[in-house]
């Protein structure tokens, strides 16, 4: 995988090196969605998330967002590889209440919104991981079947057995 072209529309399951396994869906050109299966936030789950997707050199591309949390993203893939670095930059408020973020945040953004000014934001809390893509096929671009329901306990390892499919 070489262009940005060939990267849209892949769908990828990864495990940070501290045992967070999250899923990545890069729906267009500016657009990813996205479930969290483990981890700080897990069980948190988003579509349509806007984003800046580029092509770094042949076979890496960045991935970088802010979150109505106010928490922001910015990960490297290096699908060729499976291997992906990513920093988290979360609030505070985040960090010491992650359970209002765990939910299907499209339904909740006014909560989001609400506790990132509720709650103190300073300092972050700074979460830079290599991880690795357990799971990698490329699902089409814009294809709403990939992240259209909530994370359960099984669900990664559905999707990388193929019992669980978006086509």
């Amino acid at each position: 995988m070489k262009t940005l072209e060939e990267f849209l529309g892949t769908h990828m399951i990864y495990t940070y090196e501290n045992g967070w396994e999250y899923e990545f869906y890069v729906k267009n050109q500016n657009t990813v969605d996205y479930r969290i299966h483990s981890g700080m936030v897990g069980g948190r789950w988003v579509r349509g998330q806007k984003a800046d997707i580029v092509k770094i050199t042949d076979g890496v591309f960045k991935v970088s967002w802010t979150e109505p949390t106010g928490t922001d993203v910015s990960l490297n893939f290096m699908p060729d590889d499976k291997r992906m670095h990513g920093v988290i930059f979360f609030p505070k408020w985040v960090h010491e209440h992650p359970e209002i973020t765990v939910c299907y945040q499209n339904d909740h953004i006014d909560l989001m919104e609400e506790s990132r000014e509720k709650y103190e934001t300073y300092p972050k809390y700074v979460v830079p991981e290599f991880a690795d893509i357990t799971y990698i096929k490329n699902e089409g671009i814009n294809n709403e079947k990939v992240i259209s329901e909530a994370p359960y306990a099984t669900m990664a390892d559905d999707i990388r057995s193929g019992k669980l499919k978006f086509s």
